[in-house]
């Protein structure tokens, strides 16, 4: 798996690399969001790890032209642990963050857990079902990783993918946001309410024609969320 780290601090790129080497990847280094940009356009990336606050362009921006280009799962680094910049971060398609200064095994189970989801979602599973589920006019073609709403494609990031296809496949049905939390992410969840809301809120903005009363993808107050069996 091929790694790109993208951070002004080269100190901590290094460490980041010399990290993630020992657990048998390959990284690619670069210093700004111009030349995360040149890399992914150059190689094959299966994971970002980049800094939000970069000169040229900022991580965020970078985010997005690299999102223009392939859907590679994202995990943003910020100085600062404010909600804001979290917050952001996940509003502009990111998967995950961690703020610095960050413990090595944090990062490392971070980077674990979002390449697992990537592989399957990528069609590295050994699985050739036609797996197909519906709600009214919302379709997942889990063997093609397509959702359609009212036949037309809608674009989600791994992570959204993986959200509304656990909630498709259990219409009708109520979770937590631990729950959810634990059934996509496969890890226990720690304070995951800012993390799951953001992408439910994305979601939403991507499958419903008035997000903030949706059809699809519902809210059940002091409860979680569902997906309507329509």
């Amino acid at each position: 798996m091929n790694i790109l780290v993208c951070d002004d601090d080269k100190e901590i790129v290094d460490a980041i690399e010399a990290y993630l080497k020992s657990e048998g990847y390959n990284i690619f280094k670069c210093y700004s969001g111009k030349e995360a940009i040149e890399a992914v356009e150059n190689n094959e990336v299966h994971l970002i790890i980049m800094d939000i606050m970069m000169p040229e362009m900022d991580g965020l921006m970078a985010m997005t032209k690299i999102r223009e280009i392939e859907n590679i799962p994202v995990i943003m680094l910020s100085a600062k642990s404010e909600d804001t910049d979290i917050v952001l971060g996940l509003n502009m398609g990111a998967d995950d963050y961690i703020t610095k200064p960050f413990n090595p095994l944090e990062l490392i189970a971070r980077v674990k857990s979002q390449l697992r989801r990537y592989t399957t979602l990528g069609g590295a599973s050994d699985n050739s079902k036609a797996d197909y589920y519906t709600t009214g006019s919302l379709a997942i073609d889990d063997e093609r990783k397509e959702v359609t709403v009212d036949g037309e494609l809608v674009k989600l990031t791994p992570v959204e993918y993986k959200i509304l296809l656990f909630l498709t496949k259990n219409k009708g049905i109520v979770y937590s946001i631990d729950e959810i939390y634990e059934n996509v992410w496969k890890e226990p969840s720690f304070n995951p309410e800012n993390t799951v809301a953001v992408h439910i809120r994305r979601i939403r903005e991507k499958i419903e024609i008035d997000p903030k009363n949706p059809k699809y993808l519902k809210v059940v107050w002091g409860v979680g969320y569902k997906v309507e069996d329509i």
